[in-house]
Formats: structure tokens, C-alpha cells, sequence
């Protein structure tokens, strides 16, 4: 058995001399899955209870670990910008060889996913956005109750232990607790003891409202009504601000709507990947 907290799958040098992580696994068009951000965060830890079933479904799916996070490269010599994460992304897709995707992303992901569509249009296929970050400035994230946890849990000087974690998870980011098992918690927090503070210290994500127009591939957006994260006013400057979007907004639902409610998550992001 391995001794990893999460699996290890293959990893790409880019261009700009960093080494990525990702999975690449199934055959067909191509779904590119882009996690969160916070403590042990991971592609895999964000995704196992959704990529399976697009691949099932005949589906290629790519889950990367983003700069900063789960195994990929941790420079501590820079700042991540958003648009820093876009090039990242851009680039290990490149090296992979493909050029055609869907992009699926929830917080940091979805904000990178947004920030990639209006960057390189025409690589984008669809988007799937699940209470993307980019859509307020920073004073509204930081009033968010779940901001608020984030930060009396990791910038508090006491050690982060498990069951705090647990704690935070469940408070923060469900509604039903039981979505947050000890085996979730255990792999992020395994992952969270690779990561150095820079990532998270220096992360930028501008507002991205007033360029949402500009974004006229097909967007799909899970909302939870139950968010503790993102500021609703976000809701309607998708609806509104994404010409060929489609919202759904999904009671008793925190911030891990793909976790949450997976098969409803699963079963409607294949409808619209078929369907359109």
C-alpha cells in the first residue's frame, strides 16, 4: 500500500521551467478539471467522486494539480497571480497536446477557468463553474462568514490539527456534515503539510465582472443556495454577465457542491457536455 496520501499519477515539465502534476486518464473530448484553493487542497481530492463517471461516459479527463498545490511545484520565489495559475494551466495543456477543452472549476479553479476563456477563447470549448471566484472584490470575499473560519483557523498562531480541519470543513464548506469524511480531511491535511505559505499569502484574483460578456463559449454554473464562501451577488452577475449561460442553484448546498450533491453534479455537467 502506498505510503501517499493521495494517488501519484504523471507530471509535466512547462516551459517556464516548472513541473506540474496530473492525471490524464479515458479517451474522447477533452474535460479539464481545475480545483480550489485553501490547505491541502488537490485536484484528486477535489474531483475522485466526478471524473470517473466522464470517463465512464467516454470522456478524456485531465486533473492537474495547480501550481502551488497537491504535488505540483511549490516555488516560494514568486507571487501567484491569477493570471500566473492561467499560465500554468495553458502551458501544461499545451505540452500535453491538446487544444480543444472543456474547462470545469470551482472557487480558484472557476476563476481561473473564467480568466482562460477570456485569455484564450479559442481553446475553450464549454465551461462548468461552481461558485467561481473573480466576480467581487476583496472586502466582499473577506465579509464571507466561511473567509472569516479560514482565517481564525490558519492564522490563529495554534496548531492546525485534524479535527480542526474537520471542523472547519464541515462549517464552511457543507451543509450536510457527513460529506466531510475523516478520509477527505486526511488527505488534505497530509497535503497541506507540502505546501508553503506563499501560495495562499500572495494569491491574487481580480474582479472579472465587467468582463463577462466577452466570455461567448457555452457556460454551465452550479450555484449551493447554502455558500458560505462566495458572496451571492455573484449569482447574478453570471446569470447576466455570461451571454450562453445556464445557472442552477442547488438547495441545502454549501461551497463543494461537486462533493455534496455528486450525483446530481455529475449526471448534469454530462447532459450539458452531450447536449450543450
Amino acid at each position: 500500500m502506498s505510503s501517499k496520501p493521495i494517488p501519484e499519477h504523471q507530471y509535466a515539465t512547462l516551459p517556464n521551467g516548472y513541473r506540474i502534476h496530473y492525471l490524464d486518464e479515458g479517451k474522447g473530448p477533452v474535460v479539464v478539471f481545475l480545483h480550489g484553493s485553501g490547505h491541502g487542497a488537490s485536484g484528486y481530492s477535489n474531483f475522485k467522486g466526478n471524473y470517473p463517471a466522464l470517463i465512464a461516459a467516454g470522456y478524456r479527463v485531465i486533473v492537474p494539480d495547480m501550481i502551488g498545490f497537491g504535488y505540483s511545484d511549490k516555488p516560494d520565489d514568486v507571487e501567484y497571480p491569477l493570471s500566473f495559475f492561467i499560465e500554468c494551466m495553458k502551458q501544461l495543456l499545451d505540452v500535453i497536446g491538446v487544444d480543444r477543452y472543456t474547462l470545469v472549476g470551482n472557487s480558484l479553479g472557476g476563476a481561473v477557468a473564467l480568466g482562460f476563456a477570456l485569455a484564450h477563447p479559442g481553446n475553450v470549448e464549454r465551461l462548468v463553474l461552481m461558485a467561481p471566484g473573480g466576480l467581487n472584490d476583496l472586502p466582499d470575499y473577506l465579509a464571507m462568514p466561511g473567509m472569516a473560519m479560514m482565517f481564525s483557523l490558519f492564522n490563529s498562531g495554534e496548531p492546525v490539527t485534524e479535527a480542526r480541519m474537520k471542523e472547519f470543513f464541515r462549517k464552511a464548506f457543507v451543509v450536510d456534515p457527513d460529506c466531510v469524511t475523516d478520509e477527505l480531511v486526511r488527505e488534505r491535511f497530509e497535503i497541506m503539510k507540502l505546501q508553503n505559505p506563499q501560495v495562499m499569502r500572495t494569491m491574487k484574483v481580480p474582479n472579472l465582472s465587467a468582463r463577462l460578456g466577452e466570455i461567448t463559449c457555452p457556460a454551465l454554473t452550479l450555484w449551493g443556495l447554502n455558500e458560505n464562501m462566495m458572496p451571492d451577488s455573484g449569482i447574478m452577475r453570471l446569470a447576466k454577465g455570461l451571454k450562453n449561460g445556464r445557472m442552477v442553484l442547488v438547495p441545502n448546498c454549501g461551497h463543494w457542491v461537486m462533493i455534496e450533491h455528486r450525483e446530481l453534479f455529475n449526471r448534469m455537467v454530462l447532459d450539458f457536455l452531450r447536449n450543450g
